[in-house]
């Protein structure tokens, strides 16, 4: 197919990408690819396409690839920036807004982009800050509500002398703040799992796994696939025999 194609194929998915219609657009910008592979500017779009559906693996490989094609254009660490900046990774993102200015520094909305991600870079800094004594103070508030209704509730109080109080109050805290720390590493790592390779669902079981028959290829003889331990076990049968 000729130039004429690509540029074809490359409107008719941006026309897609309007359109909302974002699993055809990756069609037509797939194809224009294994016609042209070095087109940068069809792995932008593509890019594009797939960070609104949400595949933000994908879209990743392909603005790191449109940057590794042409890393002199904006548009291909402006494209990685959108990426990293929908899956919350601010700081790289704030890296990636950067380059871009550099190699475009007049542009307003790049300007606004990196003031926009500094602004939840920030927040994001101040969540991790402020989080684990939030949970640390409610802690607190639990603590002082135990020790209260031990001392009210029971004919006995369990209680009673001021230290154990303290350290029951101090105990809850501790927990609180380990709790909220726990949450924020949670949230760290759903992070980072947004742009992990999704499951290779192509991969398919060994037959023996699947208890089915492999077939052999004529003239070869078929060899069993054993783990160690039977494979100890038949030497074993075998030296005994």
């Amino acid at each position: 197919m000729s130039e004429e194609n690509v540029q074809e194929l490359k409107e008719r998915g941006n026309a897609c990408v309007k359109e909302g219609k974002f699993e055809e657009a990756v069609l037509h910008y797939t194809h224009a690819l294994s016609i042209e592979p070095g087109n940068f500017s069809l792995h932008s779009n593509r890019s594009l396409a797939f960070l609104r559906m949400r595949h933000f693996f994908l879209a990743l490989q392909d603005a790191d690839e449109t940057v590794k094609l042409n890393p002199t254009w904006a548009k291909g660490y402006f494209r990685r920036a959108e990426v990293q900046f929908a899956t919350f990774h601010f700081a790289e993102a704030l890296q990636s807004y950067r380059q871009a200015l550099l190699l475009q520094p007049d542009d307003a909305s790049i300007a606004g982009a990196i003031a926009r991600t500094t602004h939840e870079c920030h927040k994001d800094k101040k969540a991790d800050d402020q989080i684990p004594w939030l949970g640390a103070g409610i802690g607190i508030i639990l603590g002082v509500i135990i020790v209260i209704a031990d001392q009210i509730a029971t004919a006995k109080p369990s209680l009673s002398h001021p230290i154990l109080m303290v350290l029951t109050t101090m105990g809850v805290a501790m927990v609180g703040y380990a709790l909220a720390r726990g949450f924020r590493h949670y949230v760290k790592c759903q992070r980072k799992a947004l742009l992990e390779p999704p499951p290779d669902l192509s991969a398919r079981p060994h037959p023996e796994d699947e208890g089915e028959d492999e077939e052999v290829p004529e003239g070869k003889t078929h060899t069993p696939r054993y783990s160690k331990a039977q494979a100890r076990q038949r030497f074993k049968k075998g030296k005994s025999s």
